[in-house]
Formats: C-alpha cells, structure tokens, sequence
C-alpha cells in the first residue's frame, strides 16, 4: 500500500514537523518539539511502512 507525498507532508505538517532543508535526493524534515530530524524522500508515492518508520522517527503518531 502506498501514500501520495502531499497526504503525507500535511500529516507532518500537522504534527509541528516542517522542511528543515533541501537534500540532494531527500528532503529533511524536522519536529519542532523533539528537534528529531529524518529524511524524507522525494517519491510522488510513499510505501506506508516508510511512512510509519518516518513517523516513529519524528515522534509522531503514525498515520
């Protein structure tokens, strides 16, 4: 099963987690909270494993 990108990166948005910067393939995201950091990348789909492991990295609840 997968994500679509902008489903995903509202879910973030909505979790106090924002673009920190540019990667030369990824984006990295951050929570502003924890100060966690992870990679995001720049896929139009998300495989929804990724996205959980992305979550539980930035200490979110899954989606």
């Amino acid at each position: 099963m997968s994500v679509k990108r902008n489903e995903f990166i509202q879910h973030l948005a909505n979790h106090n987690c924002y673009l920190h910067r540019h990667g030369s393939k990824h984006d990295i995201y951050q929570n502003q909270l924890s100060k966690k950091k992870t990679t995001l990348p720049r896929h139009p789909k998300l495989d929804k494993y990724l996205c959980d492991l992305i979550c539980k990295q930035l200490e979110i609840p899954k989606m």
